[in-house]
């Protein structure tokens, strides 16, 4: 299962989607800390499975996602959200960042 959440901003949406698993977690590694224990409010919105989560999302809608989690980033890849060179791994989990500049 996967959280997934849309953050209204005014330029559009940011998606924020993690692998519910992992949603308590401090993932830590050298210089890198993504802390999804203190800022799960951040990716805590609808708990979908991977299939819902693929019909949700709309490209063209998301200006920048935060994504983290082997289904979450699997879901970016296939809705074309991220690309597969920009995602990097902390603990051998896998996360990507992307933004869309119109």
């Amino acid at each position: 299962m996967i959280y997934l959440k849309l953050h209204n901003t005014e330029s559009g949406n940011m998606l924020a989607m993690c692998d519910s698993a992992l949603i308590e977690m401090v993932l830590s590694e050298g210089d890198i800390e993504i802390n999804l224990k203190d800022y799960s409010e951040f990716y805590t919105g609808q708990l979908l499975s991977k299939e819902k989560a693929l019909e949700f999302i709309q490209k063209e809608e998301i200006i920048s996602a935060n994504i983290v989690g082997v289904e979450a980033v699997k879901v970016g890849l296939k809705r074309g959200i991220i690309e597969k060179e920009n995602i990097k791994k902390v603990n051998k989990i896998p996360y990507a960042c992307a933004v869309r500049i119109n």
